[in-house]
């Protein structure tokens, strides 16, 4: 989660000025507002958070000792394979977040049945991510979704329409389950190339592999 800090700063003559910050890592931006309290000029300071949520500097220290630990900086890679012969699909997913001060990425895949096309496989694996986001306890702050289906990134978005009653069900799940999660997704388009890991994981699915691996990277 990033914080954008905001102060009061007296000038000359006794004016005041607001000024505020890029988005900062919490910790970074609690740092700058001390660093600033110690000139004797700065004051009334306050943090917002992406979600939009106000802390004070006595909220925000409390809020970065209680959320040490807990997973931020969420970028989520997804992909759906779909096997027409079997009406089978091939999910697969790459999670990675931040964990105090180590990174960490979630490979894993998911074989499904009852499927009708491509795009409901990748409804589904959209899906199968939000569900993984709950298990690691990735709540109520931004995420990137990544993927390389234009049609249900934009149709997520609300800038396309999706008139199939099956993927409309689809978006109804996966919207409740990051509403419930606190989650402020963000959406973006990405090239197969790019997307190629989540690819092969879906891919690994329907040939019988469940993959479901946490590793920390260096």
């Amino acid at each position: 989660m990033k914080y954008k800090l905001e102060w009061l700063f007296t000038i000359k003559g006794g004016g005041k000025v607001r000024f505020h910050s890029d988005w900062l890592e919490g910790d970074l931006a609690l740092a700058s507002a001390e660093e600033l309290e110690k000139i004797g000029k700065a004051h009334e300071f306050s943090f917002e958070d992406e979600i939009g949520t106000e802390w004070s500097m006595k909220e925000m220290r409390k809020l970065l000792e209680e959320t040490e630990e807990d997973p931020h900086d969420v970028v989520v890679y997804f992909d759906g394979g779909f096997m027409k012969d079997t009406n089978e699909a091939g999910l697969g997913v790459v999670l990675f977040f931040r964990q105090g001060k180590k990174k960490f990425r979630v490979r894993a895949n998911e074989r499904i049945g009852e499927m009708e096309t491509n795009n409901e496989a990748e409804y589904a694996a959209l899906y199968f991510a939000a569900t993984l986001l709950e298990e690691f306890e990735i709540k109520n702050m931004p995420c990137e979704i990544r993927g390389d289906s234009q049609g249900v990134l934009k149709q997520l978005e609300g800038e396309w329409p999706c008139y199939e009653e099956v993927l409309n069900r689809w978006l109804d799940r996966i919207e409740k389950k990051l509403e419930a999660l606190g989650i402020k997704p963000s959406f973006k388009v990405i090239s197969r190339s790019e997307n190629k890991e989540a690819d092969k994981l879906a891919s690994q699915a329907l040939e019988g592999k469940r993959i479901h691996a946490k590793t920390q990277l260096l």
